[in-house]
């Protein structure tokens, strides 16, 4: 049975540390919200397709460790950022694609993940990417790989379910100043 995305992210939450985080937009956002709020987090409310590239400057323009979640859908839209991602090489940068095949925060369209491999795509830019499936997995190997100085791909598999919750209770201007904040320490 695949694991759900809020599952797997309160998985990885338990794992990540003072990592500054990169959110994808809509309910991957809102279940990271409710299953770990904090300053390093950054939820993205718009931008659908470039949290991946958000994630990419924040890595080349300061030294800590950036951990983006992404979706297949976003991925695919701006597959270019991979191409930089590999061009640049940032040390601090790990990408995490939770792939359902599914734009699930605008009502679960079957993406082209349905057919085609991501992580070929991935390694066709010359990254190095990892495929989990489940929990154990996702606990076995992120703690040390998080830690790994070099960019590195996790095509995490996961259920087309959402959780339901309600939306962030703070304004995209509250969420960009706390994250401005803890940058700034």
């Amino acid at each position: 049975m695949t694991m759900d995305r809020i599952d797997a992210l309160k998985v990885i939450s338990d794992i990540l540390s003072d990592e500054l985080v990169v959110c994808n937009i809509g309910i991957p956002s809102k279940e990271l919200y409710s299953v770990k709020d904090r300053p390093e987090n950054f939820y993205m409310l718009g931008s659908m397709g470039l949290a991946s590239s958000i994630g990419l400057g924040l890595a080349l323009a300061q030294p800590r460790s950036v951990v983006v979640f992404d979706g297949d859908g976003a991925i695919l839209m701006n597959m270019g950022s991979l191409a930089t991602i590999s061009y640049y090489r940032p040390k601090n940068y790990k990408l995490i694609i939770f792939d359902n095949a599914a734009y699930g925060s605008t009502g679960s369209q079957t993406t082209l993940a349905e057919k085609v491999e991501v992580s070929e795509i991935v390694k066709g830019c010359g990254l190095k990417c990892t495929v989990l499936t489940t929990e154990d997995e996702l606990k076995k190997v992120l703690p040390d790989q998080l830690k790994v100085q070099e960019p590195l791909v996790f095509i995490v598999k996961i259920s087309k379910n959402n959780a339901k919750l309600p939306p962030i209770d703070k304004s995209p201007e509250e969420i960009k100043k706390r994250f401005m904040e803890i940058i700034a320490k």
